[in-house]
């Protein structure tokens, strides 16, 4: 191994994409069991390697030397291996203060939650306190370390500002959970969320909903990864690296998702954003199909409109985990706050906005397949298309020119 990172369960891991767009040499994942931990740094067979959960403290004893700020913190996620002996780091606190820094610019004198007592959340409380935030709180399950319980920052401290999550609460595939609920926080100014995947956790948009500023993971996952490479390599890169690498990986794991009315042409407009991204693009409409063994119109005819939509729901937790796709949704998907959830979570939202007088009724459509049908559709839904639309793209002229708008935006 050249370089790489060590962990684990890696599955799910962007730091050889990450890696990938800073240098050249290979950059691989290895999943090691904890009694292997040992042997692979006593061999020392890498250059430099990064270190993720549950690793972070267990490689200190292996180490020759550890830097100040790792020491401090006690996690390493950095290891430079320099003529032989082992040198460890923490990039994870440059990281995470910048990712602060994007949510909340002045943390001075701001009361400060840390959910978790792991490495990471080491890292975070360090990152606060040199920010100026007074006075950080570590909380836990369990209270231990100094920390207080979720009872007890519930209790006690909804006057918090800050709210950084360390825990893994709301990763993949545990998706739809959050450490806490944001009820009664009125002072909270900004969310941090170190989870990654999905892009936007459950914690992350409750916040964005209550119109607070949050932001998950994938920006300090780039910038630990860029200062771990200049320590890798001992050179500087610019500082703009950060934000192209950033902006680069989000384009590539973003669904784009489609919404609108039916007949507002997502159908076609998916087609042409598939012919020109290259993204695989996957239509609700068609996997509801898939699932029942049957048209929509039996579906509803047979079983009611209740039943298509509980089907339709459990398609989109089943679609919205994965990235990078082209999403085309039903006419209704949007009418049920836990679906916009799901699809936000890893998706950008594309509302078709095509005029009612170009919406024609069709067969295939139960709840569309005559114009008195069509335009109290559009009355009634058009307020809910707008409230959770990311973007709202005019339907003009060919798929193609809407397909490259959607891309431009």
């Amino acid at each position: 191994m050249i370089y790489g990172l060590i962990g684990e369960h890696l599955g799910h891991s962007f730091s050889a994409v990450i890696h990938g767009q800073i240098g050249r040499e290979p950059y691989e994942l290895l999943e090691l069991a904890p009694q292997e931990l040992e042997t692979f740094l006593r061999d020392r067979e890498f250059r430099g390697i990064n270190v993720t959960i549950p690793y972070k403290q267990a490689v200190i004893p292996c180490l020759d030397e550890v830097s100040e700020t790792a020491r401090e913190i006690g996690a390493v996620n950095t290891i430079v291996n320099r003529e032989g002996r082992l040198v460890g780091d923490n990039t994870d606190l440059e990281g995470i203060t910048k990712l602060i820094l994007r949510v909340c610019p002045d943390l001075k004198g701001r009361k400060t939650l840390v959910l978790g007592t792991g490495g990471t959340s080491r890292t975070a409380v360090y990152a606060a306190r040199r920010l100026g935030a007074d006075p950080v709180i570590r909380v836990s399950r369990t209270a231990r370390e100094g920390a207080v319980s979720y009872a007890d920052a519930l209790r006690d401290h909804r006057d918090a500002e800050i709210i950084i999550n360390t825990t893994p609460c709301g990763m993949y595939p545990n998706s739809g959970e959050a450490p806490l609920e944001l009820e009664g926080f009125d002072r909270l100014a900004g969310v941090v969320d170190v989870i990654y995947n999905p892009l936007r956790t459950k914690l992350v948009l409750e916040a964005r909903r209550r119109g607070i500023p949050a932001e998950g993971g994938l920006y300090m996952l780039v910038a630990q990864a860029v200062r771990a490479a200049e320590i890798f390599r001992n050179t500087e890169y610019p500082a703009e690296m950060t934000e192209r690498i950033y902006r680069s990986l989000l384009r590539e794991k973003e669904n784009i998702v489609l919404t609108g009315m039916p007949g507002s042409g997502k159908s076609v407009v998916s087609a042409a954003l598939e012919e020109i991204t290259g993204r695989p693009a996957v239509d609700t409409d068609r996997l509801i199909v898939e699932k029942a063994g049957m048209e929509i119109p039996e579906i509803f005819r047979r079983f009611g409109e209740k039943h298509f939509r509980d089907l339709e729901s459990e398609v989109i937790r089943e679609l919205a985990p994965d990235g990078g796709r082209i999403i085309s949704t039903g006419g209704g998907a949007v009418l049920r706050a836990e679906n916009v959830e799901a699809l936000r979570m890893n998706g950008r939202l594309f509302l078709l906005d095509r005029p009612l007088d170009e919406l024609l009724p069709t067969d295939d459509r139960p709840l569309a397949d005559s114009r008195e049908k069509i335009e109290r559709l559009y009355r009634e839904r058009t307020p809910v298309y707008r409230a959770s639309a990311d973007e709202v793209v005019p339907v003009a002229g060919t798929p193609e020119n809407v397909a490259k708008e959607i891309i431009s935006r």
